[in-house]
């Protein structure tokens, strides 16, 4: 460590368990992506709030116009009945079968609609989420509920694929450190080695892999169910942050020659440093939900860094009172710019190659409590490798 110049440096030897989060995860979007692609639908309304505002297109509209139009179609024929002397009882004939007509052809404008939207309900029901009303660009009461239609049909069609892919990650993530594990003891159990330290020392680090991966599931159960509460406390920020570092590095040197089922992934030529100024920099925050923030952030981008790099972790002072900047560099390859808008999605885990297959929820699980906060979390232009950037408002704005 180094303190000139109110800075600190921290070397740790980094572990690499997959790729970075935040990038395409099995070359698609993800689930959230596809929600987003069909948000952009011009057909796509929300549907007005309280009275509807007058509209010569409404369904009011139209069944006022029906009844003027019949009435006056009585009217009329009574009066040519007057004039010409005709019986009363063949103009009520006439008006009926006349005023049937038009209500019929107002019905079938009306009622076709419905049928189809019951059927496209029907198939959606029954798991069939690509389904689509058509007759959303109507600019009726119908039109307003096509839309509502299609925005629940795409909201599940982006629940299920999530669900799937879900099953899918943990299903991936699950195998990998289950198989080496079976495979350590079978060779035990078998006679092929010996239950030395080294061996148990696999088995311990596969067992390790797997504690980690079901302690990133349940803070992915909790960011859905929002049970998470905030406990907001005023803390120096360099003592922290090098605590934060501290234990990176040395989980890192605990699992620096893990096996993991790409390769053998060894990162104890990679440098942390940390520049906190003033000082003396006080934040008010979460010190729990800032540690997997900071600590998310750290890990992706030890990941990405070349040999002998050096990943940067800056605190500077907000603008409000107990506000923080928080700031990660790298000096890996960065993030395409038209990739970054996908960073922090879910199960995002990257073009890079090389990787073991991580959750890619890190970054998604970051930008949560980031939220809680009432916080912002993004990337920032680099003149090299990447650099993501979180504020974090200060006792002002946090949730208590």
């Amino acid at each position: 460590m180094s303190s000139a110049g109110g800075t600190r440096d921290t070397r740790g030897a980094r572990g690499m368990h997959g790729t970075r989060d935040g990038h395409g995860a099995r070359g698609t979007h993800g689930a959230r992506g596809a929600r987003g692609a069909r948000s952009g639908r011009s057909v796509r309304r929300t549907p007005g709030q309280g009275l509807r505002p007058f509209s010569p297109f409404s369904i009011k509209t139209k069944l006022g116009t029906l009844v003027v139009v019949s009435v006056f179609i009585t009217t009329g024929l009574l009066m040519v009945a007057l004039r010409t002397k005709t019986e009363v009882r063949f103009i009520t004939v006439f008006s009926v079968i006349a005023s049937m007509l038009i209500t019929q052809f107002v019905a079938h404008s009306l009622t076709a609609p419905l049928d189809k939207m019951t059927t496209v309900a029907r198939a959606i029901s029954q798991g069939d989420y690509t389904r689509r009303v058509h007759g959303a660009e109507r600019r009726d009461e119908l039109g307003d509920l096509a839309a509502t239609i299609n925005v629940m049909a795409d909201d599940l069609e982006a629940v299920d694929a999530h669900r799937r892919e879900l099953v899918a990650n943990v299903s991936h993530e699950l195998r990998t450190p289950i198989a080496a594990l079976r495979a350590v003891l079978e060779n035990v159990v078998d006679g092929v080695s010996a239950a030395d330290p080294e061996t148990m020392r696999t088995a311990l680090k596969q067992t390790e892999r797997l504690g980690r991966l079901v302690e990133t599931l349940l803070d992915l159960s909790r960011v859905d169910n929002g049970v998470v509460p905030l406990k907001a406390r005023r803390f120096e920020v360099w003592p922290y942050l090098s605590g934060v570092l501290k234990e990176a590095g040395l989980a890192a040197g605990q699992r620096g020659s893990l096996t993991s089922g790409s390769g053998n992934h060894t990162r104890k030529d990679v440098h942390l440093h940390l520049d906190v100024f003033p000082p003396d920099l006080t934040a008010h925050a979460d010190a729990e939900r800032l540690h997997q923030v900071v600590a998310n952030l750290i890990d992706n981008a030890v990941k990405h860094s070349p040999q002998h790099g050096r990943v940067t972790v800056r605190a500077r002072r907000g603008d409000a009172p107990g506000s923080l900047t928080l700031e990660v560099l790298d000096e890996g390859p960065g993030i395409p710019e038209k990739e970054r808008h996908r960073v922090f999605e879910r199960f995002n885990r990257g073009s890079a190659r090389g990787g073991d297959g991580g959750t890619g929820l890190g970054l998604a699980i970051a930008r949560w409590a980031v939220g809680l906060h009432g916080g912002h979390i993004g990337v920032a232009e680099s003149s090299r490798g990447c650099r993501i950037l979180v504020t974090l408002p200060g006792s002002s704005k946090a949730a208590g």
